[in-house]
């Protein structure tokens, strides 16, 4: 099976089946211990809806921050129930493809490793997630011509340039759609002295979030807690003004797009001309990001036919041939 270990959401593959479980990297455990609630059946969307809303003996937890293990146990115990689901009722234990970000330390990579095999894989492989994105997105990547990838997810921006089935030019950064969440609830509690939660800013983003002005203005009535009072309170907020709170990840997203192609061969700059830039990654469906992108960089820019699951997706395909690959899969942890 081929797994997307997101910061936001992990994706489970089986070969022959596609994508089998989506649900979201959030583990419910008893507060002071690494004890899953329920038997270990508190994690995913059951823990998702707990976020902000447990009380004082429950914490829900992301184990995952900016792409890569936080906390070991609590991945591994995730990682376990996501594989025992996805597995179903077969005792033997699956081989395993994860992707990793392009950008992380040997140790960290080790940590997916180690965690993946004590949570019940028989054999664990890791890839590089732009890598695994471009296959995904069905870009030509083993062909003698650069093709340009910028997956944006909930921890790390993946942007990485291709040829011949291997990374030309890569560059990871720890800007993304958490962070898209954060400058939301910093200028609620600036502009309304309104505290709000991750939930309810990811909506805001969600349902009037943008990059670039899109015609109509859409707004919004937010809920939270009244930061003078400390009273429930609702505001209404537009667009605009979410746009506005959104710049800065944005331009740091775009700034690391553009150094990697400043940092581009020649030939493969002239290949990206014409053949442009995919966006792929949640992160990517945020209104007008592909017209800003593409007015910062002069390049076509497409989005993916399904963004969220391209890298899921590419981890697939790798399973398909993992007898042509093992080699390369294996020497990634390796290095």
């Amino acid at each position: 099976m081929g797994i997307d270990l997101g910061t936001c959401n992990t994706l489970v593959s089986v070969r022959g089946q596609g994508i089998v479980l989506n649900e979201p990297s959030v583990v419910a455990v008893r507060k002071g211990t690494n004890q899953v609630l329920y038997n270990g059946q508190a994690v995913g969307w059951a823990a998702k809806e707990m976020l902000g809303k447990t009380p004082g003996g429950i914490t829900a937890i992301r184990p995952l921050k900016d792409g890569v293990i936080s906390d070991f146990e609590i991945t591994e115990a995730m990682l376990t129930y996501f594989i025992r689901k996805a597995n179903g009722n077969r005792w033997q234990k699956p081989r395993v493809v994860i992707s990793v970000p392009s950008g992380i330390t040997a140790v960290e990579k080790r940590a997916v490793y180690e965690s993946a095999q004590r949570a019940g894989a028989r054999r664990v492989y890791l890839c590089e997630e732009p890598l695994a994105a471009a296959v995904g997105a069905g870009l030509p990547y083993t062909e003698a011509t650069a093709s340009m990838i910028v997956d944006i997810g909930g921890g790390t921006t993946e942007v990485a340039i291709l040829s011949l089935a291997d990374i030309a030019v890569c560059e990871s950064l720890r800007v993304a759609g958490d962070d898209m969440d954060e400058a939301i609830i910093a200028h609620m509690k600036k502009t309304y002295n309104l505290m709000i939660g991750e939930q309810t800013s990811e909506r805001i983003k969600i349902e009037i979030g943008s990059a670039s002005p899109m015609g109509e203005e859409k707004s919004m009535e937010v809920r939270g807690r009244d930061m003078v009072s400390g009273l429930p309170r609702k505001t209404v907020v537009t667009a605009e003004e979410i746009r506005e709170a959104l710049s800065e990840p944005v331009s740091a997203i775009l700034e690391c797009v553009n150094r990697t192609l400043e940092r581009t061969e020649p030939e493969l700059s002239a290949d990206l001309v014409e053949n442009g830039i995919m966006l792929a990654g949640g992160g990517a469906l945020l209104r007008g990001l592909a017209t800003v992108m593409q007015n910062s960089t002069g390049l076509p820019v497409k989005l993916s036919d399904d963004p969220l699951t391209c890298v899921a997706r590419g981890t697939c395909m790798f399973l398909e041939n993992i007898e042509l690959l093992k080699q390369t899969l294996e020497n990634d942890l390796d290095n």
